[in-house]
């Protein structure tokens, strides 16, 4: 009986991981599905943009809309910058950004760092994330923790106030934040 019990509590896991798994891949899925419409969207603006350059007069060519730099080189405009950057899995902090852009896990630890900001409690170390999420306290899980928390931080959602110690960043307040 107890080796069933065992057996049992080890599949149960395996499905509890599995539904994270899942809602993670869902949420990556709903931020692809987006950027993919975005990047439909700058290709038919680069379509009509190109197509209206050759109407315009014939004063004015392709030097003309471009300005050189100092180096000789082409001024690229702005939205190609932006354009070339390359994804992350986490964007950048911005206003109006919604926590929803994030995946589960990187939610998880926001709502961990809301509720302790809520009760007036101090920061959160990645041990103790750990052990609030029901994981095993092993330096695997608590490295792949700090390193959540690591990208969470550069990219503006979270802040550490002291090395280890990790809160919401200035402008993120809640779970519905940007939305």
């Amino acid at each position: 009986m107890g080796l069933l019990e065992q057996r049992e509590l080890v599949a149960r896991r395996r499905v509890d991981e599995l539904r994270e798994e899942a809602d993670r891949i869902q949420a990556e899925l709903v931020v692809a599905e987006r950027d993919w419409k975005e990047w439909a969207i700058a290709r038919s603006r680069v379509g009509e943009v190109l197509g209206s350059a050759d109407k315009v007069e014939h004063g004015h060519d392709q030097a003309d809309r471009t300005a050189p730099t100092a180096d000789g080189q082409a001024e690229e405009a702005s939205s190609t910058l932006e354009a070339a950057k390359a994804k992350s899995q986490v964007p950048l902090r911005r206003e109006g950004l919604a926590w929803s852009a994030l995946s589960v896990d990187y939610q998880r630890i926001l709502t961990a760092l809301a509720d302790r900001a809520r009760l007036g409690q101090g920061p959160l170390t990645c041990q103790e994330m750990a052990a609030l999420f029901g994981m095993d306290v092993v330096p695997a899980r608590v490295e792949a923790l700090r390193s959540k928390a690591k990208r969470l931080v550069a990219r503006g959602w979270l802040a550490e106030p002291a090395p280890g110690r990790f809160t919401l960043g200035q402008s993120v307040s809640g779970p519905a934040d940007g939305s």
